[in-house]
């Protein structure tokens, strides 16, 4: 049988329905044998015999790609690609796949999660609560708050509606790629960079890693924030700059973080894990049940799409 590689930990771990599909196509799936994100090394090792891989955010860089002879189908589990290199896939004739739409609202869901949790301060409080320490806390409101988004596409919509109709919120969005009807649908104002860092309670990001966003967040940006701003992050590491993050939060430049994607995962930089003002997340943005489920079958199907 033809060898595919999966290489999310979630792959068809609660529904089996990717494996049978691509067995039934005449495939035999190896999943991640490690049990976590895999290496460069790793990946050129098990790819070997491999016509198709499912990937998560292991590397797919040029040398990988270049090593693995026999691979003629590249299926994104997620739609973030920044860790496959496509020029190079595209040299080699081999097409990529992402699963749009499959885990959009499970990620907007977090990124609101994490506007709650902080603004809030649930943790802090649930925390002294188990040291039975009763004394009230005051936190920061949420419902009539500016929300600023920076990307507006699924899931950055997802959060607009989910702050407008919801939570009665005035919204701000920038996106090179603007969508006039559904901004006037639901009453979002188009703004730049600069205008949602100055002026927004919440600012969430949701947008791609590309060399036109990495580290677009730094030094100068907090400083335009208000003190009182909260930053959120469910797209992917690297747009923000991990040391600027530090500096701010840790000199209450502004209220607080919630950061689900990393430039490195865990974190390199020691000072992140010791800030009491920010709430991190291992990238599970995505990882909900039906969202899981949704990635898997429709990963599944694209790869056997390109292969066929």
């Amino acid at each position: 049988m033809k060898r595919i590689l999966a290489t999310p930990r979630s792959f068809a771990k609660e529904d089996k329905s990717p494996l049978h599909l691509l067995n039934d196509a005449g495939y035999t799936v190896a999943l991640n044998p490690v049990g976590q994100i895999m290496t460069k090394a790793q990946m050129i090792e098990h790819l070997k015999g491999c016509v198709g891989v499912i990937v998560g955010v292991d590397p797919m860089d040029e040398e990988v790609i270049t090593s693995a002879a026999e691979l003629k189908a590249i299926s994104k589990y997620g739609v973030g690609t920044d860790n496959i290199d496509l020029e190079a896939a595209k040299r080699r004739g081999i097409p990529v796949s992402i699963t749009a739409g499959a885990n959009s609202n499970a990620v907007a869901d977090y990124a609101f999660a994490l506007m709650m949790t902080i603004a809030r301060r649930i943790i802090p409080i649930d925390k002294a609560c188990h040291s039975r320490d009763w004394s009230k806390q005051t936190s920061l409101d949420i419902y009539g708050a500016t929300l600023g988004l920076l990307g507006l596409g699924a899931v950055g919509k997802g959060v607009a509606i989910r702050a407008s109709a919801g939570f009665g919120m005035k919204v701000l969005a920038y996106d090179p790629c603007w969508d006039e009807d559904f901004a006037s649908r639901y009453g979002i104002h188009r703004a730049t960079p600069e205008e949602i860092y100055s002026h927004c309670d919440f600012i969430s990001l949701h947008l791609p890693l590309t060399e036109q966003t990495g580290k677009m967040i730094g030094a100068s940006q907090f400083a335009m924030m208000k003190p009182t701003a909260i930053l959120i992050n469910t797209s992917r590491g690297g747009i923000i700059d991990d040391s600027a993050l530090v500096d701010a939060l840790s000199s209450k430049l502004i209220y607080g973080a919630g950061i689900d994607a990393f430039e490195h995962e865990p974190p390199l930089n020691q000072a992140l894990y010791e800030l009491d003002n920010l709430v991190m997340g291992s990238h599970t943005a995505a990882s909900t049940i039906g969202a899981v489920n949704n990635m898997g079958l429709i990963a599944a199907k694209n790869i056997l799409r390109e292969l066929s």
